[in-house]
Formats: structure tokens, sequence, C-alpha cells
């Protein structure tokens, strides 16, 4: 099923969105994680690599959770590279540390974390790929930056 979040909502977010907090960003640029991130650096938007398996990604200090994340960095958006049954403690840990949104990208849909993060006033995506919105909305411009 997919998630019914309107492009003017992912417009507004992505408007909104300075430093974006990506989990299960990976070191290699083999990666989807990897090449999606680049493109959103490129742009203008700083990230923040979430990933306890690695200690660097793009130059930035890689951190093991979001909760480490968001002791050193304000997150404005919580993109997840996980499987859709690794989402509930992302969502958990975005609602804990105040994350104003959470985006789950293309073919990721958990719509019980969806709705817990929703209830706990975060704006949710999922099943969107947040370089081809982005890509789309700005068309291949970048207004915002």
């Amino acid at each position: 099923m997919k998630d019914a979040t309107p492009p003017t909502d992912i417009g507004a977010l992505l408007a909104r969105t300075r430093t974006i907090a990506v989990v299960g960003l990976s070191p290699s640029p083999h990666r989807t994680s990897y090449g999606v991130s680049q493109y959103m650096k490129a742009r203008g938007f700083r990230i923040v690599p979430v990933n306890p398996n690695t200690r660097e990604v793009f130059g930035e200090k890689a951190y093991p959770t979001l909760r480490e994340a968001a002791k050193h960095e304000k997150i404005d958006l919580v993109n997840v590279f996980r499987q859709a049954e690794d989402v509930p403690p992302v969502m958990d840990e975005a609602i804990a540390i105040g994350a104003p949104a959470l985006w789950m990208q293309l073919g990721i849909i958990n719509q019980a974390a969806a709705a817990k993060g929703r209830s706990a006033g975060l704006e949710v995506v999922q099943d969107r790929c947040i370089m081809v919105e982005h890509s789309r909305l700005t068309r291949g411009a970048t207004p915002w930056r």
C-alpha cells in the first residue's frame, strides 16, 4: 500500500529541512543510501550518517545510533535505509530525540511505525525516494538552498 503523503506536503517538508540523519548510510559508493545521500548533500542538505559499522561518510562523523547523533547535531529529518521490520526502533528513537519528521525510503513501509510517529507529532513519509521527490519538485534546481 502506498503512503498517502501528498507532494505539496513533501515540498513543504523538504523546504523546512536543513539536516538529515541517514540511518543505514553506507560508506560504499555502490549502495543506494550513498548515492541518494550524496545527491542531497550536493543540493545543500547537511547529512549526518547513522551507522554503527562505519566511522565516517562524506567526511562526516558517523554515529552508532540516532540518539547519539542527536547529542551532537540538530536533526530536522530522519531518512531510513533499513528493512521495514527495523523501522519501529528507529521511530522510537526519532520520537525520543524530538525529530520533526521521519522518511522511509522507496520500498520501505511500516504502517504501525508510521501511525506511532504521526500520533507523536512527526511528519512521516513512506515508500518514496527523497532524491526522486526533491528532483521532481525542483526539476533539478535548488530553490531552497
